[in-house]
This record gives structure tokens, sequence and C-alpha cells, in this order.
């Protein structure tokens, strides 16, 4: 079945050597491409253990294809079936596809068929390719891409190399990438008043939640000028939500903040900034930093280092006969930025709604109990 599903997937199955100095794609045929995941036998307390350790160890993807399988045998009914995909390969949503697909071929695998499923429209090769189709060349200043630098250069001009917030320990020379996670809650009533502001002022939630952490950071890092990272799906056209692909960009968005004006003054401008930021957010995030150029160092990431995440994926669950599927969170963090706000809107029992918010931040930088302190701030 897992085999069904990376000859499916062109990206599952595609590696990145270099020649003469330059990576290319390498798709290699699916016959050549058998994963045995292997069954190994770990006593039901040590799962999460044994699930990190596989999770978290690397991918050479100039010669090895960028996923791997195990699957582990608590008893005689329990399995745990761990699936690593290196990010070159899927982003979150990827996982739905995944997924289903694993499920679909297992099934079908099971009564001894092979999988019925309708041929995927296109492949991710194929999207890259689109892709610098419709953005054109950079040296024709009318292109697409040549128009969105242009954007993003008069947008990030004189941009601070690094938003400095009070820490915990002085910033390493280069950055660990250790991290922890903090959980907390936004309540129904709060979440409410949040779409509230957002209906009153023809904004978004998001725009409501991005200003506001904003100013939280201006007040905590003395400063008026707030970049903020935030991720973006990248699936704009129907032929991709079928698709196992690396789609999501990266957007900065930057806020100045003014402490004489009113929040509702702020919330304008950071709609603009962010409405300005969607429409031009077909650069890649890695081209933009290529092409800004700001000062590189190992100890934090260029041109921000807070993000800001709004998660709506599903968790699929699947029920097959008398096979029953569902999640296991591990908690392994690593921090990619200093900080890293995730908010969940998550449907309550009587049908309302509240944020489920963490807060992954670098423990080089930070304790647990000042990011809490951040978040009862924020």
């Amino acid at each position: 079945a897992l085999d069904d599903v990376v000859a499916r997937h062109e990206v599952l199955r595609t590696v990145y050597p270099e020649l003469d100095g330059v990576g290319y794609q390498h798709v290699v045929p699916a016959e050549e491409i058998r994963l045995n995941p292997g069954i190994e036998t770990v006593a039901p307390e040590r799962v999460l253990d044994a699930v990190a350790e596989i999770v978290s160890g690397g991918f050479d993807v100039a010669t090895e294809v960028p996923v791997r399988t195990r699957l582990l045998r608590l008893t005689d009914t329990e399995h745990v079936l761990v699936v690593v995909v290196h990010h070159i390969a899927a982003d979150g949503f990827s996982m739905g596809p995944l997924t289903r697909d694993v499920m679909v071929a297992y099934a079908a695998r099971s009564r001894g068929e092979a999988p019925a499923w309708a041929p995927l429209p296109v492949q991710y090769a194929d999207y890259t390719l689109w892709q610098r189709e419709v953005l054109g060349d950079e040296t024709d200043p009318q292109s697409l891409i040549s128009r969105q630098l242009d954007y993003w250069r008069d947008q990030l001009a004189d941009l601070p190399d690094s938003l400095e917030l009070p820490t915990d320990r002085p910033r390493p020379p280069v950055a660990s990438g250790r991290g922890d996670q903090h959980r907390f809650e936004i309540p129904a009533e709060l979440t409410r008043l949040v779409d509230h502001v957002a209906a009153a002022h023809r904004v978004t939630p998001f725009m409501v939640v991005h200003a506001a952490l904003a100013v939280t950071l201006a007040r905590l890092a003395a400063t008026d000028d707030v970049a903020i990272g935030a991720p973006i799906a990248g699936r704009g056209e129907a032929e991709l939500d079928e698709l196992v692909g690396m789609f999501v960009n990266t957007l900065v968005l930057r806020a100045r903040i003014d402490s004489g004006e009113s929040f509702a003054d702020l919330l304008a401008r950071v709609r603009e900034t962010d409405l300005g930021a969607f429409g031009h957010a077909d650069v890649p995030f890695e081209r933009l930093v290529e092409v800004l150029n700001p000062v590189r160092s190992q100890a934090h990431s260029p041109l921000f280092q807070v993000s800001l995440v709004f998660q709506n994926l599903a968790t699929p669950e699947f029920e097959l006969g008398d096979l029953s599927l569902s999640g296991v969170e591990i908690d392994t963090v690593a921090a990619k930025f200093d900080l890293q706000l995730t908010l969940v809107d998550t449907v309550d029992p009587d049908g309302g709604s509240h944020y489920a918010a963490d807060i992954v931040y670098a423990t080089d930088l930070f304790d647990g109990e000042s990011v809490s302190r951040f978040a009862e701030r924020f």
C-alpha cells in the first residue's frame, strides 16, 4: 500500500542530487522504490519515544527518497504506523491526501486488489513548471516576479536586522534549533470579541490577531517596527487539492506601530499591509531573501524572528472494517524561529468555538515562565 502511494505521488520518489554544484530534481521510477517499513515490537509505554526517534532522524535528499516508514507493534491488535516525509516534499495540508491514499491503498491490498483511484491530473513537477511560466523572467521588468519583487523591496526597505525581544539568555552565535512548547487557550468569549472587532472593521480575525501580536511585540522590544512571518497555503487551483507537495510560501508582514494612535487606526493599516502581502505572495521566500540580501546570521532567521500561524487542518479519522485509525500526538519540538504562535479554531461541544493556542519557543533564548507571561500579555 505504501509503495502504491509513492508510485502515485512523484514528489515522494524525487531525489535532489547536484550536477556541477547545482541541485536538480530526479524522479526515481516507481518500480525502483520499495518502502520496507519493518516491524518492531515496542512496549506501549515506550511508543512515543520510539516515534520521536524515527521522526527526528535526518534525510540525505541527494541520494534517498524523502519518505520513510516504520511499523511499531504494541500488542497483537494495536500498531503505530510511522510515516516521515521531508518538508521538501510535503506541507501540512499534504497530510490529508497522503493519509487518505494510504488508507485507500491498504483497503484495496487487504482485498488482494490494486487501488482503483483516479489518476492525479497533475504532479508536483507540473506545478513547478507552471509556477515558473506564470512568474516569468526576473530580467523582464514587466514580468509578474519582477513586479512582485519591486513591491517587496519597497515594503521591506530598511527593515531592522532582527527584533530584539528581552530574553532570558544572550543569543548564541549559532542557533541550536532546540525548542519547547507553551499551550494556552483564548476562551470562547474573547474569540467572539475577536470576530466582532473583525466584522466591525471589515477585516479578518487573522488581521485582528496580527495587529494584537504586533503591539505586544512592539511593547516588549521597545520598537515601532515589527516584522512577523506568516505561512500561506499556496494551493490556488482545485487540481492541487489531492496532491502531496510543498506548496506553502512564507510572507513577511511588517507593521509600523504608533503608540499615540487608536487600535482601529493600526488595524486599518494592518489590513492594507496584509492584503498587499497576500496579493504579492508568489515570490518564493528563499528567492526573496536572496534578492533583499539581509544580514545573514546563523543566530536567527532572516527578515523575521517571530511567526504567526492560523491552523485549519482537520485531523483525518478512518474506519476500515475491523480497523480503526487515529493520530498519535508527539511532543518533538524544533524551534525554527525565536517564537512561533499557532492558533487553531476549535469547535466546542455547545457549538461555539475558541482558539487553542501554542507558542513554540527557542530554549536558547527563553524559559517557559517568560513565554507564559508573553502569552498572558498577548
